[in-house]
């Protein structure tokens, strides 16, 4: 068994990327700037922004965080959202999500100049990447894909198991998986209605796990010699911890790893490269490389 360390594999790309706006600045470019939005005070999310903060330092870039109470209107936010669409300063942005239950996260979502969509949610962008065309991907789906790739994991041709529908991971892991480039595998969407959920994952050879629901995968659903990446991040009540929770996986690590040929850990996996990803998009933003 082989884990995959998501951390060290971050770290690694955020240098790659630090290095190429070194010589982007050097030559007389312009540093990538990415900016971002931040409605309430939602534990996660503040986390979440902080870290994405903090990379921005890391890989050499210029970030601006707006931060607004959740008693914003919806009419308020989108004219923010409008004044970041115009500002050509900025390359890139995001809204963090999730929003205040007033506000249509959709809405907002929509009114992203999808040039500026380094988050990759945009219906443009979710479309353009369905079809094989160059955009912004959505960071978890890429950060999975690039981890695969550079633990020189085999997908093509191979059966892909993925527990979970959402927008965000389960349906564009599911495109990705498919296109011809790296991916070219038989994909299987499993979700709550899914009829002999256990039969599907012993017959994958790499099960992506995104439900939500913490030890959900176990043993009897691997089969020997299988990669597990586990997208799971729920918080579970732990004593042991300072913080007096600790993340959990949706994948029954201890018991799932003997059988794996390779193995995402939980926290450590998918989710530094998520942040990490943003970046790259970040980049490719700054350097137009997407869109003009």
């Amino acid at each position: 068994m082989q884990l995959i360390d998501g951390k060290a594999t971050a770290a690694q790309i955020k240098a790659e990327i630090a290095e190429e706006v070194k010589q982007i600045v050097e030559t007389g470019g312009k540093r990538p700037h990415l900016a971002a939005i931040l409605v309430g005070h939602d534990g996660g999310s503040e986390t979440y922004v902080r870290n994405k903060v903090l990379a921005c330092e890391a890989c050499g870039f210029k970030s601006t965080l707006l931060r607004f109470e959740d008693t914003i209107s919806e009419e308020e936010l989108l004219a923010e959202v409008d004044k970041l669409n115009k500002d050509e300063d900025v390359d890139g942005f995001i809204v963090q999500l999730p929003l205040p239950r007033h506000i249509s996260e959709q809405k907002v979502i929509e009114s992203i100049d999808f040039r500026k969509d380094v988050d990759g949610f945009h219906p443009i962008n979710v479309g353009r990447m369905a079809i094989g065309l160059p955009c912004y991907i959505s960071a978890t789906p890429k950060g999975i894909l690039e981890l695969l790739r550079r633990y020189h994991v085999e997908t093509s041709g191979k059966k892909c198991v993925i527990l979970g529908r959402s927008n965000i991971v389960g349906k564009p892991m599911a495109q990705l998986m498919m296109q011809k480039q790296y991916g070219d595998a038989t994909v299987t969407v499993c979700h709550s209605r899914s009829r002999d959920l256990k039969k599907e994952c012993r017959e994958a050879d790499i099960i992506i796990a995104a439900i939500g629901q913490p030890d959900f995968v176990t043993a009897d659903m691997v089969k020997e010699g299988a990669t597990v990446i586990d997208v799971g991040t729920t918080r579970v009540p732990d004593a042991m911890k300072k913080s007096g929770f600790r993340l959990n996986g949706d994948v029954k690590f201890d018991e799932v790893a003997p059988k794996c040929a390779y193995i995402t850990p939980v926290p450590g996996g998918v989710g530094p490269m998520t942040i990490c990803m943003l970046m790259k998009n970040t980049l490719s933003a700054g350097k137009k490389e997407f869109y003009r």
